[in-house]
């Protein structure tokens, strides 16, 4: 199973700071870059530590038979692993304790055969983005805060090795000619990196992770994100087929929106979905993924989302749905809406409701189409009929901020009408933003035609409650 074998290019720098490193740890390692006279001798023990552990890495990455590897149990991969670490501390006799001596067969383990100090950031449920600012400051998100980790990298050249490692896996690579790219991991997570010389003080990676258990629209009720009535409007709307656009900033939770929308949706349809990095999780039977590709190094084989929506309408679809429009998709996703394909659906970044008509206008004009405003603003009354409005608040927390309906054109205008909204009412003592999503007393206008799918919701559903 293992032997002396030649070391990969991709293993050249394999070790790394103990993902375990305490915050006193990182605080020392600050200390020690602002002044060096501060040194003590924790600190100097807590440096022979860790190049212990990287010339230890790197012995045993060094012996490691890769052609194999992926052929054993983890049991005894780990037992293996366990035995090679031995040999070399017993080599140097340098004694460690049971604890420290998992940690690094762990670690081991996460480099070899995943995405070596991140491993344990992408396991942890509670942590929502992993954002690497250079090989020694990791950030996440957890409950909409941001907090830094005591995790790193042991240089640059390790962290661009697992950038590396994460692009080459789905076919795409960055180097200095593109020094940026967008990428997934295997579980879904949306992954960007930039490097240099983009990135001026070094490479980056942001990973919004891939929830294994998807939202739903309840979930997202009990976590007061809306309320209950809202949830009921936006299930009935998805059901009886109308298009929805769902709009809010980076972060503020679209496509989690999204996903918990689509559960609505009948089984009994075929849907298409098109997106940049897949990340819907669309629980129906009949669903046909599609993504968007870079172009090669050479600047061919370019897909862009407009050439699969375009190709989408002809694929029989029932419902379209893009995972978000950025562009020139944007004219075809509406002459899809307003061509048969009821029910479709697709997010957009903007501040508001009618920031987000504001964008969809701009991009249909930046098509290269002569067409009038007053036409564009014609094709997007008569193809979107609901706006949902998000927004991620400053405590972190990810609301609907309005359901709007867009009722039709008032001259040159679209008049849209606001149904349920999210009314803010100050701020707790521990920062927490009050306020309570109610209705706003407007029945709206497509109450018959939801009626007419079966869907009926009495006027008590939408009247304004105390």
């Amino acid at each position: 199973m293992f032997k002396q074998f030649p070391r990969r290019p991709d293993q050249a720098e394999a070790s790394v700071v103990p993902l375990h490193a305490n915050a006193g740890g990182q605080a020392m390692a600050d200390r020690r870059s602002d002044d060096p006279r501060q040194s003590t001798s924790e600190e100097r023990e807590l440096i022979a530590f860790l190049e212990l552990k990287g010339r230890l890495h790197e012995a045993l990455l060094d012996r490691l038979n890769f052609a194999v590897i992926d052929k054993i149990m983890p049991d005894e991969l780990r037992r293996e692993v366990a035995g090679l670490a031995e040999e070399v501390l017993a080599a140097e006799n340098r004694p460690m304790r049971g604890p420290d001596f998992q940690r690094l067969v762990d670690e081991l383990l996460h480099e070899v055969l995943g995405l070596g100090p991140l491993e344990p950031l992408l396991a942890d449920p509670t942590v929502n983005d992993i954002l690497v600012n250079g090989h020694s400051s990791v950030y996440v998100e957890r409950a909409g805060i941001l907090e830094r980790t005591p995790v790193r990298f042991r240089d640059e050249k390790h962290l661009l090795r697992i950038i590396d490692k994460i692009v080459s896996r789905i076919g795409r690579r960055v180097d200095e000619s593109v020094p940026w790219v967008d990428a997934r991991l295997e579980d879904g997570s949306r992954v960007n990196a930039i490097i240099r010389p983009c990135a001026i003080d070094g490479p980056s990676i942001s990973i919004r992770k891939f929830s294994k258990m998807p939202f739903t629209m309840e979930g997202l009720v009990a976590q007061g994100a809306l309320s209950e009535e809202a949830a009921g409007l936006l299930r009935g709307l998805v059901r009886a087929r109308f298009n929805i656009l769902i709009s809010g900033g980076t972060g503020s939770g679209k496509t989690t929106m999204l996903n918990a929308m689509s559960a609505s949706i009948s089984d009994r349809e075929r849907i298409v979905t098109i997106e940049d990095a897949a990340e819907l999780q669309l629980q129906q039977s009949h669903v046909v993924r599609l993504e968007t590709r870079p172009p090669s190094p050479n600047g061919s084989g370019a897909v862009a989302q407009r050439d699969l929506v375009r190709n989408a309408l002809r694929m029989r679809p029932d419902r379209i749905i893009v995972g978000e429009v950025r562009g020139a998709e944007s004219f075809d996703m509406l002459q899809a809406m307003n061509t048969g394909h009821d029910g479709s659906m697709t997010t957009v970044h903007a501040n508001s409701a009618r920031d987000a008509l504001g964008r969809i206008e701009q991009m249909v004009s930046m098509n290269g189409l002569d067409l009038p405003l007053s036409a564009i603003r014609s094709q997007i009354a008569s193809a979107l009929h609901f706006v949902v409005q998000l927004s991620r608040m400053a405590d972190g927390r990810r609301r609907v901020t309005a359901i709007s309906e867009i009722t039709a054109m008032e001259g040159d205008v679209i008049a849209m009408q606001d149904i349920f909204v999210f009314r803010r009412k100050g701020v707790s003592a521990d920062g927490e933003i009050l306020g309570e999503f109610t209705a706003t007393g407007i029945r709206p206008r497509s109450a018959e035609a939801l009626a007419a799918a079966g869907i009926n919701f009495a006027d008590s559903h939408f009247a304004v409650k105390g």
